[in-house]
């Protein structure tokens, strides 16, 4: 029996700015990636994510990034580990206040642009990261890039790992993703994504830029809601899992 998480990142809205279709997204989810308030998201924002999520079934999850509203938190930003540590820390609690009044527990802690995209080549943020979330709630799940120095980080920690895997993204021969900088980065093609994907899952392979094929774990597929015909695919991609017999669930519900 195979096994799936869908996540998609949510509570991106900040004051005025609406961003994302988290309503429409939280549809088709089985786990949602809550901003903080230091990429994007304000209290308001996190508040009214929690309840829509805890509404639609959905489990929730922690998203900090780096205190970088201007940069949607996609800048790389060179911190100490103490520094990284509480940055992680504090932004776990703010999201738990709001999940605690309702009574919900936080199924996992997934980082936000940049700090996912260093914490997954650097091991001293990646243990940085790891020991937080451990020192915080040592039950809680820690998602990140499959086969990165942050999963690995998780698992050296104690914590439960969830590798993360990218249906619209290509893959470098080292497991690592294709930097968008780069052409051929994103995958376009939808069948070619969602083949991609059904691969990952069910033969924990996928070929890499350079047609080799190389091995991953997917415990949890990064979906997007930005736009209607992101939402769209959303759709489209679970209808095609469940059709090859996939069961799209929380990774609380599976992972050991």
């Amino acid at each position: 029996m195979y096994k799936v998480d869908l996540n998609s990142d949510l509570g991106e809205s900040f004051g005025n700015y609406k961003l994302g279709m988290d309503e429409d997204v939280l549809r088709y989810i089985s786990s949602a990636n809550i901003a903080c308030g230091w990429h994007a998201g304000d209290p308001l924002v996190m508040d009214k994510t929690v309840e829509a999520a805890y509404k639609a079934n959905v489990s929730i999850g922690s998203h900090p990034g780096f205190p970088d509203l201007m940069g949607f938190g996609r800048r790389e930003i060179n911190v100490t580990k103490e520094e990284a540590k509480t940055y992680v820390k504090y932004q776990i609690g703010a999201l738990w206040a709001f999940m605690q009044k309702r009574g919900i527990k936080m199924q996992h802690v997934k980082p936000h642009g940049g700090l996912y995209n260093m914490a997954a080549k650097d091991p001293v943020l990646a243990k940085a990261i790891a020991e937080a979330i451990y020192e915080t709630d040592k039950d809680l799940i820690l998602m990140g890039l499959a086969n990165s120095e942050l999963t690995k980080a998780g698992v050296e920690a104690g914590l439960r790992v969830a590798n993360e895997v990218f249906a619209d993204r290509a893959y470098n021969p080292d497991g690592t993703l294709v930097s968008r900088k780069l052409e051929g980065s994103m995958i376009h093609d939808k069948t070619l994504a969602i083949s991609r994907v059904i691969r990952m899952v069910k033969e924990k392979k996928v070929e890499a830029i350079n047609g080799e094929d190389i091995d991953i774990n997917a415990d949890s597929i990064c979906v997007h809601g930005d736009n209607p015909m992101a939402v769209e695919f959303v759709n489209t991609i679970r209808t095609a899992l469940e059709s090859e017999g996939i069961i799209i669930a929380p990774i609380k519900d599976f992972l050991l």
